[in-house]
C-alpha cells in the first residue's frame, strides 16, 4: 500500500491534498463531504478584515441618520463596533468548533487581511476555538500608489500574530514582489511554519458590447500552476518552513509536479468546484498509480527530486527570458 502521508506546518497529513480557502469550506456539511472523498485538511473560508470593517461603517452610517436617537456623544457606536465584530467572529468560531467535533482532518482557519490593524487580536480567539493552524491570506494591493513597504507590512503582521499564537501560522502571498525569491526566503525565516505560493488575484475583464468592466474568469486555468512550481523548485531546499503550492492544480500530473518540485502539500479549489468533491479521489488515485509505475512507495521518496538542487540543468527554472529557445541557440 502506498504511503501518501505528508507533513505540512508540522501537521501530519494522510496525503498532500488540502482544500483551499473558499466557499467549499464554509459549512460543516461540505467539510464532511471533502473529508469523505479524501481531503487531508481544509482551510476554512476566510474571515475578511474589510468585511468586518465595512459592516461596522455601514451600521454607523445608518445610525447617524437618526439624530434623535444617536448623536456624536452616544455610546451606541461603541456598542455597534463591539456587537458586530463579535457576531461575525462568533459565527466563524462556531464553524471551527463544529468542524473539530465532526471531522478528524486538520482544520486551518483563515484571515484575509490588508493591514496589521486590530483584527490581529482575533487570531488568538481562533486558536482557542480549536483551529489546528492559521493561514493569513495577506492581500496587499500591488497597484497601490502610496509609498508602502509591502515586505515590512507583512513582517509586522507576522510579528504581531506570532506573539499571540502557539499553533502553526502559514502566510499566503501573491507573486508581485520585486525580488520574489529574496522575499520568500526572508519570510520563511520570520518564525512562520509555512508559505502558500501563490494567492490568485482577482481578474477583471471588459465587455466590448456593454462597454463595462466585468469579472474575469472565476476559476484557475490548468496551466496557471507554473509560477508557483518554478519558485518551489528554486527555493524548496533553502526555505526554513513548509511550502504549499496553490492555483492551477487540476490534474494528478500537476499535483505530482508540485511535489517533485519540493512542495509539502498542494491546495486545490477550482478543480473541485468544476468536478465535485469526487475529484479528490481522482487526483489521489492518479498519484498512487504514478507512484506504483515509478517504483515509489512513499511521497517522501520523490519529493523535491526535480528541484533546482537536484536537476541537471537548474537554468530551466532560473532563466527569465526565453530568447535562447526562439533564437535556436544550443
Amino acid at each position: 500500500m502506498m504511503d501518501l502521508t505528508s507533513n505540512y506546518l508540522g501537521l501530519n497529513l494522510k496525503n498532500p491534498l488540502i482544500i483551499g480557502s473558499s466557499g467549499l469550506t464554509s459549512s460543516i456539511s461540505e467539510i464532511k463531504k471533502l473529508e469523505k472523498f479524501g481531503a487531508a485538511a481544509v482551510v476554512l473560508k476566510s474571515i475578511f478584515e474589510e468585511e468586518i470593517v465595512n459592516e461596522i461603517e455601514h451600521q454607523h452610517q445608518e445610525a447617524e441618520k437618526n439624530t434623535f436617537i444617536y448623536n456624536q456623544y452616544s455610546e451606541t457606536f461603541d456598542y455597534l463596533d463591539l456587537h458586530l465584530k463579535e457576531e461575525r467572529l462568533n459565527e466563524y468560531i462556531q464553524l471551527i468548533k463544529s468542524a473539530k467535533k465532526e471531522v478528524l482532518i486538520p482544520i486551518i482557519a483563515s484571515i484575509n487581511c490588508i493591514s496589521n490593524a486590530e483584527w490581529v487580536g482575533f487570531a488568538k480567539r481562533l486558536q482557542e476555538a480549536g483551529a489546528d493552524a492559521l493561514e493569513l491570506n495577506i492581500s496587499l494591493n500591488p497597484i497601490d500608489l502610496k509609498t508602502i513597504d509591502f515586505e515590512l507590512t507583512i513582517k509586522q503582521i507576522i510579528q504581531k500574530v506570532l506573539a499571540q499564537l502557539t499553533i502553526p501560522v502559514a502566510i499566503k502571498i501573491n507573486n508581485n514582489f520585486t525580488h520574489m525569491a529574496k522575499t520568500i526566503l526572508e519570510l520563511s525565516e520570520t518564525g512562520i511554519s509555512g508559505l502558500v505560493l501563490f494567492n490568485r488575484a482577482y481578474t477583471p475583464n471588459i465587455n466590448i458590447h456593454t462597454l463595462e468592466a466585468v469579472q474575469g474568469k472565476t476559476f484557475s486555468s490548468p496551466d496557471s500552476y507554473v509560477e508557483s512550481m518554478r519558485y518551489i523548485a528554486l527555493l524548496s531546499d533553502q526555505v526554513k518552513c513548509s511550502l504549499a503550492a496553490s492555483t492551477g492544480i487540476h490534474t494528478s500530473e500537476t499535483l505530482i509536479k508540485q511535489i517533485l518540485a519540493g512542495a509539502d502539500a498542494v491546495q486545490v479549489v477550482s478543480s473541485i468546484y468544476e468536478n465535485g468533491a469526487e475529484h479528490i479521489g481522482t487526483l489521489l488515485n492518479g498519484l498512487e498509480k504514478w507512484m506504483e509505475e515509478k517504483g515509489f512507495s512513499s511521497v517522501e521518496q520523490f519529493k523535491g527530486k526535480a528541484s533546482s538542487k537536484n536537476v541537471g540543468n537548474p537554468a530551466v527554472f532560473e532563466r527569465i527570458q526565453f530568447m535562447k529557445h526562439f533564437a535556436g541557440i544550443n
